[in-house]
């Protein structure tokens, strides 16, 4: 047997024995626990349905790649492969279209391209956006945003361009 198989039972075991050992009612705490986390799942599914649903009619109307288009020149001066645009539109959206919007990526040019390589390191250093705001403010029962999308906005432009210049010194074009 495997050390990595045993890591979540003597994680639990722990835990438990450690509950036990403070006098801690660690069923019921557990159940608690499963409880607030149904109560917080029903205040953010609404938001997150919302969201996934934004971004499943962007890309079956087509203005994803119209969107795309658009950006094409910025990007080019930015140094960020155009390529990656749908990328870079979804990603603040949604981690699993934006991992089905690399994987097309990849898939058309090569996970060694630069463009393959761009978009990974991408997916690996922006976040959904949105959908952690959606989730944490949620959440916490936060209703008014402030300056907090536009800043996570810049951080993820940030981030992109970060990508392809990482790239770039790593890797070359």
């Amino acid at each position: 047997m495997n050390l990595s198989s045993l890591v979540v039972p003597l994680l639990l075991a722990l835990v438990a024995a450690y509950g036990l050992g403070k006098r801690v009612d660690v069923y019921a705490a557990l159940t608690r626990g499963a409880e607030e986390g149904l109560t917080v799942l029903l205040r953010i599914v609404p938001a997150l349905v919302g969201l996934l649903t934004a971004v499943s009619m962007l890309r079956a109307s087509g203005a994803m790649e119209w969107l795309s288009a658009l950006c094409a020149p910025a990007l080019e001066l930015l140094g960020i492969p155009p390529e990656t645009a749908p990328l870079m539109l979804v990603r603040p959206v949604s981690g699993s279209g934006a991992l089905a919007v690399g994987s097309e990526l990849m898939a058309a040019y090569g996970p060694d391209s630069y463009t393959g390589r761009v978009a990974a390191v991408m997916l690996g250093s922006t976040e959904t956006t949105f959908y952690t705001i959606a989730v944490y403010f949620g959440a916490a029962g936060i209703h008014k945003t402030r300056h907090t999308i536009p800043a996570a906005l810049t951080a993820d432009l940030a981030g992109f361009a970060a990508s392809a210049l990482a790239v770039r010194l790593f890797f070359g074009t």
